[in-house]
């Protein structure tokens, strides 16, 4: 997506510095990052393993710090807000999803969905209504009385996915959302949780180690030692794999 037709990004970070100290040690891990995220734009991050991808979704959901620089959602700067304003900002703009589903065990499917609405303050009747109309579109229609344990892993992180979009967020934030799958169901899950985005309307930060995957963002970042090393279109990136 060409950022430039947009009226501001929904997430930008600029000069983005995280470290880590252990005793006398300090490990840089992201090192003056910027990054921009333009409405309805998929972008994928890439690198190897110890790069700073997971330490950059953190950053960008608001679930760290940085030392230094800036993250904006939708031109606010979140690191000027208080305890509060980051926790609704955090509920009402930003979805996540990890590697690990971390459903409620005890809860069914429909059920999983519907916790966040219910914390926003919907009525249960509201909630379950989106909830099953999330849920019939990641193709799980017939699973929503299914608690995880009768779920296949294919299905219970298409589950997380369905309630990482619950509340509408602006942003999904997702940190190898397939990466504990195999190669099939991954592709599966991974090409549901792009179509879920498009339809609503979603900006997307997407972490992963599958090269194949990035062929359905618009965008692909290179995260290298710390720093966004290369942009690249998803055709490019494919190709160059």
């Amino acid at each position: 997506m060409d950022g430039s037709s947009a009226v501001q990004p929904v997430l930008s970070l600029a000069g983005v510095v995280r470290t880590y100290r252990s005793g006398e040690k300090t490990l840089n891990v992201l090192r003056g990052v910027d990054l921009d995220l333009w409405p309805g734009e998929i972008t994928g991050l890439v690198g190897p393993s110890g790069s700073g991808k997971s330490t950059l979704l953190h950053v960008a959901g608001l679930l760290e710090r940085p030392d230094a620089g800036t993250v904006s959602i939708d031109g606010k700067n979140a690191l000027a807000m208080n305890d509060r304003e980051r926790t609704l900002t955090r509920r009402l703009s930003l979805g996540f999803v990890y590697q690990f589903h971390h459903l409620l065990p005890e809860l069914n499917a429909r059920d999983n969905v519907a916790a966040p609405l219910l914390i926003n303050g919907q009525s249960r009747r509201a909630a379950h209504k989106r909830a099953e109309e999330l849920l019939a579109t990641m193709g799980l229609a017939d699973r929503v009385r299914h608690q995880p344990g009768q779920l296949s892993g294919g299905e219970q992180q298409r589950v997380a996915i369905a309630r990482a979009m619950a509340n509408r967020p602006r942003i999904l934030v997702a940190d190898e959302p397939t990466g504990n799958l195999d190669p099939a169901t991954s592709t599966a899950v991974f090409e549901t949780m792009y179509q879920m985005a498009r339809k609503e309307g979603a900006s997307v930060l997407v972490a992963t180690h599958n090269i194949e995957l990035t062929r359905l963002m618009d965008r692909v970042l290179t995260l290298v030692d710390g720093d966004i090393a290369t942009y690249s279109h998803a055709a490019e990136a494919t190709e160059s794999s």
